[in-house]
């Protein structure tokens, strides 16, 4: 059997077992430290790909049709501007901030992660919609973000909204134009056939990215286990939250949107943010970017089940 044949088989083989596939690789990248250092090299690489992945398999012109546009718009003012509001309010009564409070403030105030849309297409929605929210919020953070952070860490958190427009800008520009010259290469036909591929290739993709995104996270655990522990659950919990407070603010459009939306919600892409300081956080900051990724690679595993149903929900 020729080597192509057995490559393409295995990745049809991965793209039927997505979910569980993703939740695995995170096992992994826990179960072996030693790969993270080099997996964290890779990390720009990786994300590029991921996004250009999903420009190929959505047409973004599309997003904005059958009443799109409008629940865009209202989806990129909750993301970022209602929710990091309520928790800047929540966290203001905790008193000064801490490197705890800085880290949910930067998840808070941060863009969708951009998988989101490749966490849709595995769990079998359309990602239409959370794709064009995804840009919007890239678009509008750099001039949200860093006002807010200011206000709500009484300005012992600072961002270059400058640095972090241009940065976000070049990325999603590039790989919507590197995505949109392979759909239309490709054919949509083609890329309709080669679904559970390409689903093979996202499983692939997170799973490189879960060994970089939780470098050290091992070793942390074992030093600081109770504390660990606890930045875990509150990542979960912020998430769990996120994803139930936005169905139930979108719960008369379609169900699988969001869904999708509330995925997009809850889990936010804090790398972003922290290019934007110039990296320079607290540790414990850093270890809650890294607890922040347990929600957001077993979650998927846990809402298939939801999303199978709501396929089969009328709008």
């Amino acid at each position: 059997m020729p080597l192509i044949t057995v490559f393409s088989d295995a990745l049809a083989w991965l793209g039927r077992r997505s979910a569980r596939a993703v939740a695995l690789s995170m096992v992994l990248a826990l179960a072996i430290p030693p790969l993270g250092p080099l997996a964290k090299q890779a990390m720009v690489p990786l994300i590029l790909a991921l996004l250009i992945l999903s420009f190929v398999r959505t047409d973004i012109r599309s997003a904005f049709g059958g009443g799109r546009a409008a629940v865009a718009v209202a989806a990129v003012a909750w993301i970022i501007l209602a929710l990091p509001g309520v928790l800047g309010l929540v966290t203001a009564q905790l008193g000064e901030p801490g490197a705890l409070t800085l880290a949910v403030l930067m998840q808070a105030c941060a863009p969708p992660v951009m998988s989101a849309p490749a966490f849709a297409l595995l769990l079998g929605l359309d990602a239409r919609l959370v794709l064009a929210v995804m840009v919007g919020a890239m678009a509008a953070v750099p001039f949200t973000a860093p006002a807010l952070i200011a206000h709500f860490s009484h300005g012992a958190l600072a961002l270059d909204p400058l640095a972090l427009g241009l940065r976000l800008a070049a990325v999603v520009g590039g790989t919507a134009l590197a995505g949109t010259v392979l759909r239309r290469a490709a054919g949509p036909a083609r890329i309709a056939r080669w679904s559970t591929h390409l689903d093979g290739v996202n499983v692939l993709l997170l799973g490189g990215m879960a060994f970089g995104l939780l470098d050290g996270v091992t070793f942390a655990f074992i030093d600081q286990p109770l504390f660990m522990a606890r930045l875990v659950a509150l990542a979960c919990a912020l998430s769990v939250v996120g994803i139930g407070a936005t169905m139930l603010v979108f719960r008369t459009i379609d169900p699988g949107d969001a869904l999708t939306l509330g995925f997009a919600s809850g889990h936010r892409n804090m790398s972003v943010m922290i290019a934007a300081t110039g990296a320079v956080l607290p540790p414990e900051t850093w270890l809650y970017v890294g607890a922040a990724q347990f929600p957001i690679y077993l979650l998927p595993m846990l809402l298939r089940p939801v999303a199978r149903r709501l396929r089969r929900t009328p709008a």
